[in-house]
Order: C-alpha cells, then sequence, then structure tokens
C-alpha cells in the first residue's frame, strides 16, 4: 500500500509499544563502520521510544497493511508510510529468504529514536528491524576499469561486512534486460550518508529478510554516486533478489530515495544513464529494444508466462507494484534512449548458431554502418578463420568441419571503437582421468580369476603394465582404446615370478595429455588349487587342496566370522592333499572352508562355501492325472510314469509338473538335494 488516502480509510488503528526485544547482531559486528541490526516484535499502544537508528524496516505476518512514521533526533515526527512497498523487491521463489513474513522495504530515517505504527484488515504480528551505527563515507573511490565504464564504488569502499554473506553468488548465462528500481525510502540524506545508506539495507536484506546478500546488483544515489551491489563481480551476470519471477538474466538498479512524486536529481539520471550504458555494452544488448522473457513465477506472471519487455524496464513492469515510483518511471523512454546514445558504437545481439563440426553462422547488428571482422583462433591462438564485411548487419558463416573436435576455440566479432563480443565453440576435453582404480584380488594366485577395475574420465588410449620392486617393467598387460565410463579387465596368461609388484595404468587422450594410477598386488603361485568335492553334503565331504611348493597351511571351517573348526595346521610339502570332513558336532547351515598357505612371500587366504545339509527333501504328489508334483525345497526328481524314467532338476520349492502324453496309469517319484539326502518314495496309480 503506497497511497496516503489510505490512511482515512483504516478499519482499525493501533499504535503499538515494543516488547520482548531480541537482538539479531552485536552492536558492530553486522556490517562495516559498526553498523549493527536489533529487532523488536511490537505488541501493546503508544509510541516506542529505542536507541538512535538510522534505518528501519517492517515484517508482519497476515493480509492486512501496515503504517509507520518515526520520531527524529530533532524531535519530529515524520509523515506516515506504507511499509509495504520493499516486498516488491524479492528473490525468485525456492532460493532465499525467509517464509511465512511480509516484508516491508528498508526506510532511510536519519537520526531517530522512535516509532509509531498501524495497521489495517487482518495482521496478527509486526516486527521492525533498527539499523544503527556510523553512516559516514570515507572511501577511496575508484575510477572506472575502462574508458566506457562509470566510477563505481566498490563494496569494499562502502564498508561491505563480507562475513555475513550467506551464500556464494549464482550466476546466469548473461545479462538480458536491466530493471530500474527505486529504494522508497527518504530522499533526505547527504553524500556523505550514502554508504551508509548502502551498508544499512545490506544489513537488513541479509539479517533482517534472510537473503544471500543485498538484492541490488547496483544502487545510485542522488548526487549520481554508483555503489556496487550483491557480490560477484559487477561484469558477470550475478541472480539478485530485485524482481521476483525475473531476477535470472537481469540487472537490477535501485535509485536511492523515493521518487513516486519527486523528481530523479540530474546527477542520478546521469549516473543511471552511464551504469546502464557500460552494463548493457557488456552484455551486447541494445537498450530500445523489446525482448521475450519467461517469468519463474510470481503474483502478477505464473511460472511458464512468455513476458515481452523492453531492455530496460521498470520494476512495475514485472510486477504489481508502483516501483520505480511514478515519476521515475515516466522518465524510463528518455532514459532508454538517453543509454542507447551513450558510448557508441555498440554491436547487438551477437550469436554463433549452428553445430560444432559443420557450418557455424555468426550475426550481429551494429548501431551504424561501420567496417567488421570475425575470426576464430584455437586454443593456441592462432587464427584458423576470419570473415570481413561493411555495414550494419554482420553476417557470416565458418564451415568448422575440419576443426579439431578436442579443441575449443574462440571467436570474436569486433568493428572499430565498439567494444567487442566474444563466445566459445566445442567444449574443451578435459584432460584423462584414472579413478577408482581396484585389483581384486591384491594376491594373486593360480586359484584366482582376478579382475582390474577403473573409471575412466575421457576416451583414451590405456596402458597397463606390471612393475617389479625396482619400477622396471617386467609384463605388458594390455594396450587398447577405452571409452569413457567404467572398465573392467581380466587378469590372465601373466606368468612372472612370486614376489610383490605394482599394476601401472597410463591413460593417454588425442592431445597426448596423461593421467597415471597404479595398485599394488602381490603373486604368489604356490596355492595351485583349492575346492571341496561338493558345495553341500549330508555325511562326508573332501576338502582338497594343491600345493606347487612346500608351505606352511591352516584349513578351517567358519561360521560368522568365529572358527568352528580346525582341520589342518602343519607343514604341507608340494603335490596334492585330500581331506575328509563329515561335519561332526556342528548343525546343519551354511559355512566357509578357508585356507591360509605361508611361504616365503606371503600369506594367501582363499575361502569356498559348503553346506551341512541332512535333511532329505519332502516330496508329495498333487494330481496323478496332470502328473503334478511339490518339493519342500531345490532338488533332482526322478518320476517314473507309466513305466518309463524322467529326471527333473526343480530350482526352486514349490509345485512342478511332468511333462507326459496320454493317461498317467502309474507314478514313482524321490527327489534328491544338493547334499546327497533322498526324500521318501512316492507311489500312485489308477
Amino acid at each position: 500500500m503506497r497511497c496516503p488516502r489510505a490512511c482515512a480509510t483504516l478499519d482499525r488503528v493501533r499504535l503499538l509499544l515494543a516488547s520482548a526485544a531480541f537482538v539479531l547482531a552485536a552492536p558492530g559486528t553486522a556490517a562495516g563502520a559498526g553498523l549493527s541490526l536489533n529487532a523488536r516484535d511490537l505488541r501493546t499502544a503508544a509510541p516506542l521510544h529505542v536507541k538512535r537508528f538510522q534505518l528501519v524496516g517492517l515484517h508482519w505476518r497476515g493480509s492486512g497493511t501496515v503504517l509507520f512514521r518515526t520520531h527524529s533526533l530533532r524531535g519530529r515526527w515524520s509523515a506516515w508510510r506504507a511499509a509495504a512497498p520493499g516486498e516488491d523487491d524479492l528473490p525468485d521463489r525456492g532460493t532465499e529468504g525467509l517464509r511465512g513474513w511480509r516484508i516491508g522495504a528498508p526506510f532511510w530515517t536519519g537520526g531517530s529514536d522512535a516509532i509509531q505504527y498501524r495497521t489495517a484488515g487482518r495482521v496478527t504480528r509486526v516486527r521492525a528491524f533498527f539499523v544503527r551505527g556510523s553512516s559516514g563515507l570515507s572511501p577511496r573511490i575508484r575510477r572506472g576499469q575502462t574508458a566506457t565504464a562509470p566510477t563505481i564504488i566498490t563494496r569494499a569502499e562502502w564498508g561491505a561486512n563480507e562475513s555475513i554473506r550467506r551464500a556464494a553468488p549464482r550466476y546466469a548465462d548473461n545479462v538480458h534486460v536491466a530493471i530500474v528500481h527505486h529504494t522508497a525510502g527518504s530522499n533526505s540524506y547527504t553524500a556523505s550518508q550514502s554508504a551508509g545508506i548502502v551498508r544499512a539495507i545490506y544489513v537488513y536484506h541479509v539479517q533482517g529478510n534472510g537473503w544471500n546478500d543485498v538484492g541490488y546488483n547496483f544502487l545510485v544515489d542522488k548526487y549520481g554516486q554508483i555503489f556496487e551491489g550483491r557480490y560477484g563481480g559487477m561484469t558477470r551476470a550475478v541472480i539478485g533478489a530485485h524482481a521476483m519471477g525475473f531476477n535470472v538474466g537481469s540487472v537490477g538498479v535501485s535509485v536511492i530515495g523515493n521518487y513516486s512524486a519527486a523528481t530523479v536529481t540530474p546527477a542520478a539520471r546521469a549516473a543511471l544513464v552511464s551504469l546502464l550504458a557500460w552494463r548493457l555494452d557488456l552484455a551486447h544488448v541494445d537498450p530500445v529494444s523489446r525482448l521475450v522473457r519467461v517469468s519463474t513465477g510470481n503474483p502478477r506472471y505464473p511460472a511458464g508466462t512468455a513476458v515481452t519487455l523492453n531492455a530496460v524496464s521498470g520494476h512495475r513492469d514485472t510486477y504489481p507494484t508502483s516501483c520505480p515510483g511514478t515519476s521515475l518511471y515516466a522518465q524510463l523512454p528518455a532514459i532508454r534512449t538517453a543509454v542507447a546514445r551513450t558510448g557508441l558504437p555498440k554491436i547487438y545481439e551477437p550469436v554463433a548458431s549452428g553445430s560444432f563440426g559443420g557450418p557455424i553462422r555468426f550475426t550481429a547488428r551494429l548501431s551504424s554502418s561501420a567496417p567488421w571482422t570475425v575470426t576464430v583462433r584455437d586454443e593456441s591462438g592462432a587464427v584458423v578463420a576470419s570473415g570481413a564485411g561493411t555495414g550494419t548487419a554482420i553476417d557470416w558463416t565458418w564451415d568448422s568441419s575440419g576443426s579439431d573436435p578436442t579443441q575449443q576455440y574462440t571467436w570474436t566479432i569486433a568493428a572499430p571503437e565498439a567494444r567487442s563480443a566474444t563466445g566459445t565453440l566445442g567444449a574443451p576435453l578435459p584432460p584423462p582421468a584414472l579413478q577408482q582404480v581396484k585389483l581384486v584380488p591384491a594376491v594373486v594366485t593360480p586359484v584366482d580369476r582376478p579382475k582390474l577395475t577403473y573409471r575412466l574420465k575421457t576416451r583414451s588410449l590405456v596402458t597397463a603394465t606390471l612393475l617389479g620392486e625396482s619400477g622396471a617393467v617386467v609384463a605388458t598387460l594390455f594396450r587398447k582404446l577405452k571409452k569413457p565410463g567404467l572398465q573392467t579387465y581380466a587378469w590372465t596368461g601373466v606368468t612372472v615370478p612370486d614376489g610383490h609388484y605394482r599394476v601401472q595404468l597410463v591413460a593417454q587422450d588425442a592431445r597426448g595429455r596423461q593421467a597415471g594410477a597404479s595398485v599394488p598386488v602381490t603373486i604368489d603361485g604356490t596355492l595351485a588349487s583349492f575346492a571341496p568335492s561338493a558345495t553341500a553334503f549330508s555325511r562326508q565331504v573332501e576338502l582338497g587342496f594343491a600345493l606347487n611348493a612346500p608351505a606352511h597351511v591352516l584349513l578351517r571351517i567358519v561360521s560368522g566370522g568365529v572358527t568352528t573348526a580346525t582341520l589342518l595346521d602343519a607343514d604341507a610339502a608340494a603335490g596334492s592333499q585330500q581331506i575328509e570332513w563329515d561335519g561332526s558336532g556342528l548343525p546343519d547351515g551354511r559355512y566357509n572352508v578357508v585356507v591360509s598357505v605361508t611361504d616365503a612371500v606371503t600369506t594367501v587366504t582363499r575361502s569356498r562355501p559348503v553346506r551341512i545339509d541332512r535333511v532329505a527333501p519332502v516330496l508329495r504328489l498333487r494330481s496323478l492325472r496332470s502328473a503334478l508334483l511339490w518339493v519342500s525345497e531345490p532338488a533332482r526328481v526322478t518320476v517314473v510314469l507309466n513305466g518309463r524314467a524322467r529326471r527333473v532338476t526343480v530350482k526352486r520349492r514349490g509345485a512342478f509338473s511332468v511333462w507326459h502324453r496320454g493317461t498317467v496309469r502309474t507314478l514313482r517319484a524321490f527327489a534328491v538335494d544338493a547334499a546327497g539326502n533322498r526324500s521318501r518314495v512316492v507311489r500312485a496309480s489308477r
């Protein structure tokens, strides 16, 4: 609510006094020059007298509206002001800030010591944020970085405390539109107070509103001073928090003060023109053009709505607000024209279209007829293609079919005295990388089938070698061109003496760049074989192993990581050995047979599963007519139908049928499980 007439129609008026003050930032810790922010909930009637402050902003809950006035140190009450304008300048939904509160604008009050407020409609809670501290300015002002850049007071120069920023900046692809605002606060401030106002707005936006940083990208005071706003680089497309639904790809510039009725000063207007001319020229945006932007969502334009905007728009063009004030908004057409005439000549709308490896078309517009060039360079800076012409329309096509797909190319569109436009073509190949390199097992024996796995970042020629303890290559495992992704190599056919080695991997891309990685491996050929005679048994199993050389052998039965039986713990000669084990003393269940072979090189441990099963399977007849049977566990079932035997392998518990022709007159069947247990014979006839 901005219109003062609303005061005459308030359905209820309350003057409330603050209670239960709470401090969000200790004095002197919020921002530069000793600024602090204090917050108070306002609850009871009467003016609230507080410690001196220079800026205030109100938050409230409910659908109603809030007005307020402040008392200056000179003893005068200000006019009643609507607190609502600040909720117009917002981040995009879900990106930053607090939830559930309506946000009032930060109002510069100058030295003040009291506040009153009143409400209309439903307002359940009101909170005031007071910013206090020094507002003086004594920065070392920097000059413009280029001949066309205006003088801008940096964050360091206006005293931003970078420690209170909540998050790193986010970036859009480019700046496409400029959105002009006013802060809607007081116009009564001195040139030396402007930096303090910017600091106070910064503190209020971050510590009051919960935003990541100050919402605007730039601020301009009535004296023509320009201030850097949101952190992240003035020449980069930093995403601000100033135009909900249109923050991405826009630059937000706010003029300090209220310009609903007041006229923008010539100094502020000139600074605004200079700033916009420079910033839009960096983005090669025509200031008098119109473009389509898609809203990410706000009360006026739902998400996905395409909206046509002027390249220099007022905030009211994107949101239901009166910002940047009627007076300033009325000047925008003239400001757009002035921006377009500043810093000529200019290059507008540079575009490179097409697919890399084929024809690529370069187009742009010049603000006036002039000779132009398009140049394409490779990563070394060498010119690989160029075109030229004269006029206002730039249009040239490059046949990139002979280009190197592994390189990134840089293009430049240039005209005399104009800011050049640049871009890149192709994605630079990242350097090769070998990741997640693993060899399983790390000790390789003749009984193993080791696997080497690794992940490639880019297409590369991969060479794998086996290095001895001295670092010399003793064998080449493979040399192959591999695609990006997870790779697996099955190690076979490598014969080297027992000992400790390293597997060395080297990946080389098409440009000769290399990456390497290695994993240790021990090769021990003593254990030639190891396997139980069966994976399941009921009475007895043979545990066989063979040694290529004498070694100490430890043979154990393990369950759940605990040794339940030791079958052998002795030195063994080379050759084959068989050990019989009947599982006595152990219940039915799953176990691991673990052998550990120790020789002069290392200890090799290998494990094989085995199951003790002394319970016979249960076999039942479900239907003689259809030869349908049921078995309690996986088994080999022998079925004799009408005197003819058939063998069926049943892989899981349940019913199964036996294929047959004609009528089943007699049936006899039995089942044998993996442990050799045999079921009772099932017989039936008709």
